[in-house]
């Protein structure tokens, strides 16, 4: 049984999530099935107050298909999401919006986020003005301050965020985010479009917001290097569901399933040095069509005849450390708690 954190801020219980289904006027004329792309298959997750938790896995394994889920954008075909204690799909009127000021979401690209037309002042300012948090004669000193928390010079509070380099615009995006004062940040991708120099100053900067403001945090990424440096716990994910779950230096020292093996000897390693070791072989399979028993079994090279056979399940080691394998941690010796 895989220990759950207790008294979590963000509790994620048997999350499902597909797309499509719907049979298209040729495919009912060809008798041919709809088929439906299963984004997230029975995934739960927790995170504490005050934690960071990673999220890491390759494309299309659905790590944004479960920040989206969190923050209402996509809904769930099944499970359950709460944020302290309350149900966030169940939410209504007030309820929902403390809960859409409580959880505050950075993508990738902060040009999704910001209005190319707007001033980086009513950009930041424009969420607390919505919710009611600040008056117009409140909009300057919280831009000020905004500007001096992400490290911005006040002399930017006037221009637009296309006079902006990418690095800026990211900053601009986290103190947008902060004017809400928010309990948790679900940070999508949020560095990936950075040079590597810039990379580690926003990374810095989200350490020093965690300890300065008690901020909870998920930070979704498919760079291994970047979840190692902010990340308490890491959760990775292939093909919809997580394959293992732990502390990061537990997971990134110790991984208990090949897919994580796999991962961490195809990445650079955590000093930036380049790696030596192969890719991970083969491409992952389409969540059209995911294969039966373990859903790595088809790039697996440990692979049994259980793999193709069942799902494997959940075991528990020292440490809250969990795995989704029906080998490798035989063939390591590695006893279950």
């Amino acid at each position: 049984m895989i220990a759950a954190l207790e008294n979590p801020i963000l509790s994620v219980t048997r999350l499902r999530k597909t797309y499509g289904g719907r049979n298209s006027l040729m495919n009912m004329m060809r008798g041919t099935p709809a088929r439906r792309l299963v984004a997230l298959d029975d995934v739960s997750l927790s995170v504490g107050r005050n934690e960071v938790l990673g999220i890491v896995g390759e494309s299309g394994s659905g790590k944004s298909t479960i920040a989206r889920c969190i923050v209402r954008l996509e809904r769930p075909d099944r499970g359950t999401i709460a944020f302290d204690g309350r149900d966030v799909w169940e939410a209504r009127t007030q309820g929902l919006r403390q809960i859409r000021r409580d959880m505050q979401m950075i993508y990738q690209d902060p040009c999704g986020s910001l209005n190319p037309r707007l001033s980086i002042a009513r950009a930041i300012s424009e969420p607390a003005l919505v919710h009611g948090l600040i008056g117009k004669d409140g909009v300057k000193p919280l831009v000020r301050e905004l500007l001096d928390r992400v490290g911005l010079p006040q002399s930017m509070a006037e221009l637009t965020p296309r006079a902006l380099s990418g690095g800026q615009r990211q900053r601009v995006a986290i103190a947008r985010a902060l004017a809400l004062k928010p309990r948790m940040i679900i940070a999508d991708e949020a560095v990936s479009a950075l040079d590597a120099s810039v990379q580690a100053q926003i990374l810095n900067l989200f350490s020093e917001l965690i300890r300065d403001l008690g901020l909870s945090m998920i930070f979704i990424s498919h760079q291994l290097s970047v979840i190692a440096h902010l990340a308490d716990r890491v959760a990775v994910m292939y093909l919809g569901r997580i394959v293992e779950l732990g502390s990061t230096a537990d997971v990134f020292t110790r991984p208990r399933h090949p897919y994580t093996e796999a991962l961490l000897k195809a990445h650079p390693d955590l000093e930036g040095k380049a790696s030596r070791e192969p890719a991970l072989a083969g491409e992952i399979p389409s969540s059209y069509a995911i294969p039966a028993g373990c859903r790595f079994n088809t790039r697996c090279p440990h692979a049994e005849a259980a793999c193709f056979a069942s799902d494997p399940p959940p075991t528990a080691f020292e440490a809250g450390h969990s795995t989704w394998c029906h080998v490798l941690p035989a063939l390591k010796g590695i006893d279950a708690t």
